[in-house]
């Protein structure tokens, strides 16, 4: 029979564990607080694994001592926007926007009333090469994209101001590969991949592994921002293509415009 001071010994030993665990699960349950419902079903599992459990313990930790982007409450907005039986096209960048008040939680995109990045105009001057017309765009925000079913997906999820890169340790890789590996797997939908950049296209594997009956269609460029852009990414055709994809599958294409009924545009 232990003696009291083993029993206490042991008790000072296992109690901070069990803190510790305790703490997490809190920094969980308070960061998945914007995770939309339907992607908190299909991603509830995640949410207990204990990679996921140290990123939020760890991202909570970062928000205490730095400035973090994009605001807690838009970390997941891609889920908010595009509930998981609604995604028809996926464009996956890599870090959110790291300048104040840029980020919004949708990759590319940016907050109304800010002008669009290098990457967001050369993706605006792709559009307009897919259409027969020249559209204007009123703002560099892509909501109504995302409303229509474009997830638009970071794989890391966060970053610390003006600091690039920084949260690409924390483990938001594990987590947003397997939302890729979701929607290649279960995603009623066809779905339109949209694959820019050698970061990107690194999850081709991954997709075509998860999407045996060769159901989706995976489209690949060079980042828009990249040096090779105007070779590669300008005239990719890629919104042509997904709109003729989903087309084919007698869905409604996408309205690439960036307002509902924004009939601004100019004759080529």
């Amino acid at each position: 029979m232990p003696t009291l001071y083993q029993h206490y010994s042991k008790v000072q030993t296992e109690q901070p564990s069990a803190i510790g665990h305790v703490a997490h699960q809190s920094a969980v349950n308070r960061l998945i607080l914007g995770v939309e419902a339907s992607w908190r079903d299909i991603l509830g599992d995640e949410f207990k694994k204990p990679y996921f459990m140290k990123l939020a313990q760890q991202l909570e930790t970062e928000r205490a001592k730095f400035t973090v982007y994009p605001p807690e409450s838009q970390t997941f907005r891609w889920s908010q926007l595009t509930p998981f039986g609604s995604v028809r096209v996926v464009i996956i960048g890599q870090d959110p926007y790291h300048g104040e008040g840029q980020a919004t939680g949708l990759a590319f995109s940016l907050a109304k009333g800010r002008p669009p990045q290098p990457s967001l105009r050369n993706i605006f001057k792709e559009v307009n090469a897919c259409i027969a017309t020249k559209m204007v765009f009123p703002h560099a925000s892509l909501e109504y994209w995302a409303t229509q079913g474009v997830l638009l997906l970071n794989t890391t999820l966060t970053v610390r101001a003006n600091t690039p890169n920084s949260h690409a340790q924390f483990g938001w890789d594990i987590f947003t590969d397997k939302v890729i590996e979701l929607v290649a797997l279960h995603a009623p939908k066809r779905v339109a991949f949209m694959l820019w950049g050698v970061h990107a296209r690194r999850k081709e594997s991954l997709i075509r592994r998860c999407d045996g009956g060769n159901r989706h269609l995976i489209l690949t460029a060079s980042h828009p921002v990249s040096f090779t852009a105007t070779r590669d990414f300008l005239g990719c055709g890629h919104f042509r293509l997904a709109n003729e994809f989903l087309l084919a599958q007698h869905e409604s294409p996408i309205d690439w415009a960036v307002e509902p009924g924004n009939n601004k545009h100019e004759e080529i």
